[in-house]
């Protein structure tokens, strides 16, 4: 008997708790630092972004964290979702690995998102909370967020980078359908939008300018909250019902992942499936690689500089400790938008730096190229950040190949790409090229932090 496509749970198995890594890594991360005072931030100094629950749980130490029933009850929306095991792609790669995916594309933004923004929503909602602000890349975490404010009766304003906003118009109209206003950023709703436009006005906006007119909006308002989408440790918590999911159905497979693979912007993708694998590693003395895959054009893991930077560019975060190219690194126009980041988690550059994971950058086209081999042979369509993973589990392929091994691999399919058609259409024709960073594109961002902590 062959062994089957899907592996699926039940509703009654979908996990009560997330896993909080910070209890089992052998070295705690350094404490974000007041920009100001350069002294480590205390909850009055997030408390005009973040409802009180989220700052526990971003410096928690307690292993598991138990998830809301109110959570849960909406969770079953789309939780648990399928693993596959897939056959076809193994066919078409003529190899004897096992290739096995975690499918995040059934939520009802189409990505892993929404974890971790029903989760927030909740707590806000808890707190008297009646709007929240936040930003957006591709869409994926915007369109998440406006579903989860819509499910507890909450305002949700996105400010959505200007390059998706243009290139992703079905994405603004899904978030408008679920009651969020959205605005492409820099706007001039804001003074770091203003600051931006008047600088460059045909700028094609990034992640840290729409964190930034975000924040700005969200502290001008007592009943209004800021939620961000990756990036901060509560956010990378949440996320971990994936990998927590994933360990049951690789027992009901009888098998064992040799590597884990997922795309990396700020770490909740990686992180919700990699690290309640890494817990194996920690604890149990299980040796599953954990490897993250960035874009070439923004590779802040394999190229940037640990050390401590503002996770916006406009300053109005906490200085970070983290791998970063600088908030003011200006990443190419790649379709990819959820990873166009400049920096990355606090805990995944921990363990990076660590050497517990380890780090990738690939172009775009290879991506591409990966993705539509994938789609042929599974089905899906899957998201450009999603490629990423899938090129590197192509990479994984050919190397036990030439060592005559045969891994098993697991992968998070974070979310499919039926809204970026756009982006396949332009690789199909010819549009797309890769991007070669120099070094001085390099150290365009790292050369404004001389004035701040270096690790």
């Amino acid at each position: 008997m062959s062994a089957p496509y899907k592996i699926l749970l039940t509703e009654n198995e979908i996990p009560r708790n997330w896993y909080n890594i910070q209890a089992d890594m052998p070295n705690p991360t350094l404490p974000p630092l007041h920009p100001g005072t350069k002294q480590p931030v205390g909850p009055q100094d997030l408390a005009p972004l973040f409802p009180m629950e989220l700052i526990k749980q971003e410096v928690s130490k307690e292993r598991f964290i138990e998830i809301p029933d109110e959570v849960r009850e909406i969770y079953k929306l789309w939780r648990p979702t399928p693993m596959f095991r897939a056959h076809r792609l193994e066919k078409l790669l003529d190899t004897t690995a096992k290739i096995y995916y975690k499918y995040e594309g059934v939520s009802p933004s189409g990505s892993h998102k929404t974890n971790t923004a029903v989760a927030q929503a909740y707590y806000n909602k808890m707190e008297g909370v009646k709007k929240i602000t936040t930003e957006t890349g591709a869409g994926q975490w915007g369109t998440a967020l406006s579903f989860a404010c819509n499910m507890f009766g909450m305002e949700c304003d996105v400010y959505m980078v200007r390059i998706s906003y243009d290139q992703k118009p079905y994405r603004k109209a899904i978030m408008n359908s679920y009651g969020a206003n959205v605005y492409a950023s820099p706007s001039d709703r804001t003074q770091a939008g203003r600051n931006i436009l008047a600088s460059d006005p045909t700028t094609s906006g990034s992640l840290g300018i729409a964190i930034s007119e975000a924040i700005e909006m969200a502290v001008q308002n007592d009943h209004t909250k800021y939620a961000l989408g990756s990036v901060l440790n509560h956010v990378l918590l949440h996320q971990t019902i994936i990998g927590e999911e994933c360990l049951l159905q690789m027992e009901k497979a009888g098998d064992f992942p040799d590597v884990v693979i997922a795309p990396l912007g700020g770490g909740s993708n990686f992180a919700g499936i990699s690290f309640p694998f890494l817990r194996q590693n920690l604890l149990h003395g299980k040796k599953v690689r954990a490897v993250a895959v960035e874009p070439a054009s923004c590779p802040k893991l394999t190229q940037g500089e640990f050390r401590y930077d503002f996770g916006d560019s406009a300053g109005y975060t906490p200085l970070l400790p983290m791998y970063t190219l600088g908030h003011n690194f200006f990443p190419a126009a790649i379709h990819a938008g959820g990873l166009r980041y400049h920096g990355a988690s606090v805990l995944c550059s921990q363990l990076l730096r660590d050497n517990l994971i380890e780090a990738v950058a690939i172009q775009q086209l290879e991506c591409f190229e990966a993705g539509v081999a994938f789609a042929k042979a599974e089905g899906i369509i899957p998201a450009p950040e999603a490629t990423h993973g899938i090129a590197q589990v192509f990479r994984e392929v050919q190397k036990a190949k030439e060592e005559g091994t045969s891994p098993t691999i697991l992968f998070n399919l974070c979310g499919h790409g039926f809204l970026d058609m756009q982006a396949y259409q332009d690789y199909f024709d010819g549009k797309l090229h890769d991007h070669v960073l120099t070094q001085e594109d390099l150290k365009s961002g790292i050369k404004d932090l001389a004035d701040y902590p270096k690790i």
